[in-house]
């Protein structure tokens, strides 16, 4: 009896350690709806192109400043960014706070969670616009 009990435990304790993973790994259905907040300026996608901003196909592992075509201001030029998940909740919370002198006048994402699911979101979408 008390192996199972034992057992019991282990898996709910596995179980609680995956979900938290989960969790901080972001959620990309939720984070496609905070997005809503950033296709004024930014696109994702098939078919993506540079608007106001730059598109976003690729950005998992991409350099700051590298889309062609997109005239980036010089502080996002010097930034030294290579976009990643701590990279990006570092900025989009703050843009301005982390590259002063950046074009991007959004305010920034305040809560942990918006800023994990865009992440998960728009890392989602590889450099030729397609879902990884």
């Amino acid at each position: 009896m008390k192996s199972i009990s034992l057992m019991t435990f282990l898996a709910g304790a596995a179980f609680i350690a995956m979900a938290g993973t989960a969790s901080a790994a972001g959620d990309a259905a939720a984070g496609e709806k905070v997005f809503a907040k950033c296709k004024a300026c930014h696109q994702i996608g098939e078919g993506a192109k540079n608007a106001i901003a730059p598109e976003l196909n690729g950005i998992d592992g991409r350099k700051a400043s590298s889309v062609e075509g997109y005239n980036y201001s010089d502080a996002m030029k010097a930034s030294g960014i290579t976009w990643d998940a701590a990279s990006f909740k570092e900025f989009i919370k703050n843009p301005k706070a982390k590259v002063p002198g950046t074009k991007m006048v959004f305010q920034g994402l305040p809560s942990e969670g918006d800023e994990d699911n865009v992440w998960a979101y728009i890392s989602s979408y590889g450099a030729d616009g397609k879902k990884k």
